[in-house]
């Protein structure tokens, strides 16, 4: 199948799932195949409901109340990639930044990705580096891969710290998620111009995910060209 045809049908299904679980879907959502990595960006996702318990300031209960119902939604997302995009999906990621109602998932496949490299590649790498190395320490191994001229994705390895693994040992998965997505967005907002800089490129929105379990994270900038 055409795989402009494959990434349009896997966002308008994504928009009904999540219209179906939410209650709301996003306005926007952009799906992007680019080998064995899918990629699913949307914008304008904010229920009534949620909308007020941030004026609240309650945006911990909006995060946990989301990350309950992905537990649901994974399995469906991962079958609709396979059967339509014919990848078989080994890791999947997601993200929320509910200042600008937007969201990510990011599903990985068990082949190997081999993007070519990018201008400023190394230098980027160099900065993810050493901002994971201010939120617990310097990663084992950082690598990216340019999936479009909008789309870089950032995968870490080795980047827990010893308190950490044993907070997940114990079942402390979800608090040391939403305790390292708070400080992570926080380092990476302060290295954005420095992102920027090195790509040429105005960063419009990110998103970091883990999985504990590998000792493995990936991050995803969303960006906008200058012209």
């Amino acid at each position: 199948m055409d795989k402009l045809k494959v990434q349009k049908e896997l966002g308008s299904f994504v928009g009904r799932l999540l219209r179906e679980q939410f209650g709301r879907g996003p306005e926007t959502i952009f799906a992007t195949i680019s080998g064995s990595v899918v990629t699913i960006y949307f914008t304008k996702f904010l229920s009534p409901l949620e909308k007020t318990l941030l004026q609240k300031e309650e945006s911990l209960y909006v995060q946990k109340t989301r990350d309950l119902l992905m537990e649901t939604l994974i399995d469906e997302i991962n079958e609709h990639i396979h059967l339509n995009a014919g990848i078989q999906v080994n890791e999947f990621y997601y993200d929320w930044n509910l200042e600008k109602q937007s969201g990510m998932f990011v599903a990985i496949g068990n082949e190997a990705m081999g993007h070519e490299s990018y201008p400023a590649q190394s230098e980027v790498e160099k900065e993810v580096k050493r901002l994971t190395k201010e939120a617990e320490k310097q990663p084992d191994v950082v690598f990216s891969y340019w999936l479009n001229d909008r789309t870089i994705l950032i995968i870490r390895e080795g980047l827990l710290v010893n308190i950490e693994k044993e907070l997940n040992r114990l079942g402390f998965q979800e608090t040391l998620k939403l305790a390292k997505r708070n400080l992570e967005r926080r380092l990476i907002e302060e290295h954005k111009s420095a992102f920027e800089k090195q790509l040429n490129a105005q960063l419009v929105d990110f998103f970091v995910d883990w999985d504990f379990d590998q000792d493995k994270s990936t991050i995803l900038f969303i960006l906008k060209p200058k012209e």
